[in-house]
């Protein structure tokens, strides 16, 4: 049996969509027969056992706190993880380190597989340079941009095999000098055993947030600037005006959620905009039930151009139809009037358009649907999708170097 040892930022049982997805890989994996555990650095910041076992998955801490000015900080915490996974695999004895971005981790992870002998698989779900401008917490072109991004080149030159989760990432690299060939695609996706049987809408609780029996626009997710979410408030006075009962409902928070707030409260649209506020994830099927339509409104950047979001894809799965910017993470996932609906991004009027066009077309709104569903069901599907790392392990695993070399990975 195959021993994978997943090197992560943080996990369960915080919630992300950064921990979702790592548990979907790893659940999926431990169905396919692989033996695997997993270990965060410092930035995990939940209070626990170490190892924890959280939903029959083990997950191993990185020990202490690292401190100093920003650049030796960072040099401390890639020290301490690099020392914490090697003495984990001196006691676990992997086959494979597979560690996810950011740039922390995957730096940690080779400084570990060169000491070890060890094959490493370097995942990378975002450029996390980029994610930091689309969040406000960073310049384009900074010090700490180019910083992150030469040090990521330095992690995908120096490890075995690179997955990211999609083409618009794996297109990027490319450009920048490395092997097609080293580079797979592991696709963002759902669990269609925990999260695909959509609920019956509850009217009952559609009257106490207030939404009434008409059409409801969805988004539920982070409230994060590159999201466009003021363009999807600013398009729904022009949606009222030609479908005054359809309602918009704002499940989650974030960096941005006052701001929107007050722009919702200002609008001629006041009465139709509602925020739930940020729900347990165990209640999101709850609220997707309540919608219609799921919105996603991402405003063009770099980091939405490369990156294929998860939520459509849920949305998808939940029976919901999707309309959404035409920035390319999305045209990576929806193809326009097949699996969904898209228009220009920054562009509220394009939004309500698209919307009420949408809302007129209910006779396509079954075929849709379904289509849709099929499209995750084949191509989305996690018990599908892990056959992609399988395929990307058995690369490494055949050459008896990487078993012996150090003696670590070879079974005793």
């Amino acid at each position: 049996m195959t021993r994978v040892l997943h090197i992560l930022d943080h996990s369960l049982p915080l919630h992300s969509g950064y921990t979702f997805r790592t548990r979907a890989i790893l659940k999926a994996q431990q169905a396919a027969g692989i033996e695997l555990r997993a270990i965060t650095g410092l930035r995990h910041s939940a209070q626990g056992s170490d190892p924890e076992v959280i939903d029959r998955l083990t997950f191993h801490r990185t020990p202490g706190a690292a401190s100093g000015p920003v650049g030796i900080r960072e040099w401390r915490e890639i020290g301490q993880l690099a020392s914490a996974i090697e003495k984990l695999c001196q006691e676990w004895r992997p086959d494979v380190l597979h560690a996810h971005s950011p740039a922390l981790c995957g730096a940690a992870a080779l400084r570990a597989a060169r000491r070890l002998g060890l094959p490493l698989v370097y995942e990378i779900r975002a450029f996390w340079e980029d994610a930091a401008v689309g969040n406000g917490e960073g310049r384009a072109g900074s010090v700490k941009y180019l910083l992150t991004r030469t040090l990521e080149n330095h992690i995908v030159a120096g490890a075995h095999q690179v997955v990211t989760i999609c083409q618009g990432l794996k297109d990027d690299l490319v450009s920048r000098g490395n092997d097609p060939a080293r580079i797979a695609i592991a696709p963002n996706g759902v669990d269609l055993s925990l999260f695909g049987e959509p609920l019956p809408r509850d009217r009952a609780f559609a009257a106490e947030l207030g939404l009434g029996d008409g059409p409801v626009i969805g988004f539920i997710g982070s409230f994060y600037d590159y999201e466009g979410l003021d363009d999807l408030i600013a398009a729904m006075p022009m949606l009222i005006d030609t479908h005054p009962d359809a309602r918009l409902l704002l499940v989650g928070g974030g960096p941005r959620e006052q701001a929107l707030r007050e722009q919702a409260a200002a609008s001629s649209a006041a009465a139709a905009i509602h925020f739930a506020g940020r729900v347990p994830h165990s209640e999101v099927e709850r609220y997707y039930a309540l919608c219609e339509i799921m919105a996603y409104p991402r405003k063009a950047s770099r980091l939405t151009d490369l990156v294929t979001p998860l939520k459509p894809l849920e949305a998808m799965a939940q029976g919901k139809l999707v309309a959404a910017s035409d920035v390319g993470g999305h045209r990576e996932l929806i193809a326009d009037g097949i699996t969904g609906t898209l228009f220009a991004p920054d562009d509220p009027v394009a939004c309500a358009v698209a919307l009420a066009n949408l809302l007129d077309a209910r006779s396509v709104w079954d075929d849709r649907r379904a289509t849709a569903r099929i499209y995750v069901e084949t191509r989305h599907d996690w018990a599908v999708n892990v056959q992609r790392y399988q395929d990307v392990y058995q690369k490494l695993l055949p050459d008896e170097h990487f078993r012996s070399s150090a003696g670590i990975a070879q079974k005793q």
